[in-house]
């Protein structure tokens, strides 16, 4: 044989071999019994023979695919860590559905729960609120199947589907023993991201502003209800973040911004995390009226930032309920096998240094707005505040 020609079938001989030595490196499951034993590490090798011996001796019969699901799930778990999470590939291919806007959901904004997830807001007229749901209630199934650990993105990907669909909730209300089947029909959504009004209260004009998430946009619809009620007069400020599970950590420095004229606003740092002071980006549009801020229980993440950055700089008192206590976050990654995961790489730092890990932010004025009746008993308690700020 031509020596050049054998030289070439032994240099591709070399790469399939190498590709394929790499890629069954990644698989080792895959390796006949007896190489897997020669080849793999001894720690791979032990976890690999604990599934066999599971799979082949379990009294029930089980799969491998699903015991080594199983076993990157505890490895994820092992760090008791409620807000890292391992996604499965079926899970991750339902968070990255739930994305699409084509998947619509029931009206209801939610936080993790061991249970499954526990309901912070019910949005007016949405299917959720006409079948009963309410704040403080826990899905803990969906279509029959238990969402009790699973992170929520994943089971808040169960519950969305395409609109005009339905979903069979199992819901457990406060005080009760078992959940009750409810089941609701999906719907298209439209929650403008934040709304305004203007409150006169004892004769003081307010500016009102409720702020629903920190998505892309979350400062400049804040702006854009706020600068016309200061225009009309409002001499102070209730920013309601109440129920707000957070979001993105630009729109809270942003947000904070409105309010904020120079300064820190928050800083970041973790073990392979560099410290970074994230400073007020400019943009003010009231950066001296009286302010309170509303939270509670359901305020987490961007929510407790920006609580945190009014309160630390002394822009703003803090009224109603202690918050989530979130104060660090997280990164996505993708794996190789499909799956996700969702990892806390850092923690969170207010501009006096305190961390809300596990704390949440207490609030200088207790309100509780009571779920179960109609009118906001936490609001007027934040306008009399405000008033007296004001006068």
């Amino acid at each position: 044989m031509d020596p050049v020609r054998t030289t070439v079938v032994a240099l591709a001989c070399a790469l399939v071999a190498l590709a394929g030595g790499l890629y069954l490196g990644g698989h080792p499951s895959l390796l006949p019994d007896g190489i897997r034993k020669t080849f793999v590490t001894d720690e791979n090798a032990v976890r690999d023979q604990l599934i066999d011996a599971i799979k082949d001796g379990y009294y029930k019969k089980t799969s491998r695919k699903q015991l080594e699901q199983a076993s990157l799930k505890g490895v994820v778990s092992s760090l008791k860590d409620p807000f890292s999470h391992y996604l499965s590939p079926a899970e991750a291919k339902l968070f990255h559905e739930s994305l699409d806007p084509a998947f619509e959901g029931v009206g209801m904004s939610v936080a993790e729960d061991k249970r499954g997830l526990r309901v912070v807001k019910v949005f007016d007229s949405s299917p959720a609120k006409k079948v009963g749901i309410g704040p403080d209630d826990v899905i803990t199934a969906v279509n029959g199947r238990s969402i009790a650990g699973l992170p929520s993105s994943a089971a808040t990907g169960r519950i969305k589907g395409p609109a005009g669909t339905s979903v069979t909730l199992a819901v457990l209300e406060p005080g009760k023993d078992r959940p009750r089947s409810i089941r609701v029909r999906r719907a298209r959504i439209k929650i403008p991201i934040a709304v305004g009004r203007m409150i006169n209260h004892k004769g003081v004009p307010l500016a009102y502003v409720r702020l629903a998430a920190f998505d892309s946009g979350a400062h400049a619809a804040v702006a854009d209800q706020l600068k016309p009620l200061l225009k009309k007069g409002a001499r102070g400020i209730v920013l309601d973040l109440r129920g707000n599970p957070g979001g993105l950590l630009t729109e809270a420095v942003l947000t904070s911004s409105l309010f904020i004229e120079k300064g820190p606003i928050v800083s970041t740092s973790g073990r392979t995390q560099p410290k970074h002071v994230f400073d007020a980006e400019g943009d003010t549009i009231a950066p001296r009226q009286p302010m309170v801020v509303l939270v509670d229980k359901g305020s987490a993440s961007s929510s407790e930032i920006v609580t945190g950055a009014l309160r630390d700089r002394g822009r703003a008192t803090v009224i109603g309920q202690k918050t989530f206590g979130k104060g660090v976050f997280q990164n996505l990654e993708e794996l190789q096998n499909g799956g996700v995961l969702d990892l806390t790489v850092g923690s969170y730092y207010l501009p006096s240094g305190e961390n809300l890990a596990h704390k949440g932010i207490e609030p200088t004025v207790p309100a509780v707005d009571l779920p179960k009746t109609r009118r906001d008993e936490a609001l007027p308690i934040a306008e009399d505040v405000l008033v007296a700020k004001v006068r």
